[in-house]
């Protein structure tokens, strides 16, 4: 099906709206935005507390374990950071081409992909820590199949 801009030419993946596929993808965009500055600026926030970790007097204090875990965890954040960071990128690099509605469904993966991301390094955030201040045993660990 083409991209028109007339009204006439609403899409039939509608939800109510009388709405044009571009004006969809404009809508949506725009609804992603916010998604997007939230989930931003906590990866960054996250990353920025992780990268300091190491420079900590208790750092060195750590077991190979713990070092291992920071390590992966210190991947996993700068990987969730840069996949918030890549919509913005990619509006960059197609702005004005008309390749919104491709924006959109990029940007809708790539910020699910990101909160999958998130969620594990958020996790093993709250694993080390818990590990650190009261010891492996008390740690949180997922759940066994």
């Amino acid at each position: 099906m083409g991209v028109s801009a007339n009204k006439s030419d609403t899409d039939s993946h509608s939800d109510g709206r009388d709405e044009t596929a571009i004006e969809r993808s404009d809508r949506n965009w725009t609804e992603i935005l916010p998604e997007l500055r939230v989930i931003q600026t906590g990866t960054q926030i996250l990353t920025g507390f992780l990268l300091t970790l190491a420079f900590q007097p208790r750092f060195t204090e750590l077991d190979q374990h713990q070092v291992e875990l920071y390590l992966a965890l210190v991947t996993v954040a700068v990987l969730a950071t840069v996949l918030a960071l890549t919509p913005v990128s990619l509006h960059r690099a197609l702005f004005g081409r008309r390749s919104k509605p491709r924006l959109v469904t990029l940007s809708d993966r790539l910020l699910k992909i990101t909160l999958v991301v998130v969620s594990l390094t958020i996790t093993g955030t709250a694993m080390l820590i818990f590990d650190v201040v009261v010891g492996r045993a008390a740690a949180p660990r997922p759940a066994q199949t």
